[in-house]
């Protein structure tokens, strides 16, 4: 495990661990992480960001350069933070998960399993690359299981994307979008109560399964 920069207290590092792994691009230097870390194998954290405390990662994440992570990240198998991210405090990314260059996740929210984030209008031309910038994504949002959004993309605070959506254009704060392209379907705060939506099936003697009523 390298070690460059400065680790906070009652870090748990596994085996194949690597700690301020040293990027290619001209960076500051350094790596803060703050205290009480958890990391799996096959994690690496590139120097030249900055990371609040009581970051969780699963196995073989990646968080590159010039990212800034607050407190209590949690960061699972196989995803991969892209350099100069921003990821607010309690936010939660899931398994498989590409966080493209330049993106912006607000406090509290959540990428389900398999949400890739795209910065790139037109790959290959030296403009776009220029105006690279991944989406925002407010406070408290919810993104569903494989979902994918585009470039300059902002998703309001507390918004939900259901799965498999493609998000092209801007979400309000508070909206369900789902869809290729996503659009508006509604607010959150009229969606059914769980109980509306599933029942016990009585024939499964495991663990309580549901049935979905649709």
């Amino acid at each position: 495990m390298l070690s460059e920069g400065a680790v906070g207290e009652g870090l748990v590092a596994d085996d194949g661990v690597i700690v301020g792994y040293p990027p290619e691009r001209a960076v500051p230097a350094g790596l803060s992480v703050g205290r009480d870390a958890r990391l799996r194998s096959g994690t690496v954290l590139y120097a030249g960001s900055q990371i609040g405390a009581r970051l969780q990662t699963g196995h073989n994440v990646v968080i590159r350069e010039q990212c800034e992570l607050g407190d209590d990240v949690s960061i699972w198998s196989g995803s991969v933070v892209d350099y100069g991210c921003r990821i607010g405090d309690g936010a939660k990314i899931h398994t498989n998960c590409y966080v493209a260059q330049f993106s912006e996740i607000g406090a509290g929210a959540f990428l389900a399993p398999g949400v890739t984030f795209a910065n790139d209008l037109y790959p290959g031309r030296a403009d776009s690359a220029d105006a690279m910038t991944g989406p925002w994504i407010g406070a408290g949002a919810q993104i569903g299981v494989n979902v994918t959004i585009l470039p300059y993309v902002r998703i309001g605070a507390g918004a939900i994307i259901g799965a498999g959506a493609v998000v092209t254009r801007d979400v309000p704060a508070g909206v369900v979008a789902y869809g290729n392209p996503a659009v508006a379907r509604g607010a959150v705060a009229g969606l059914p109560a769980i109980a509306q939506r599933i029942e016990v099936d009585a024939g499964v003697e495991s663990r309580p399964r549901w049935r979905s009523h649709g």
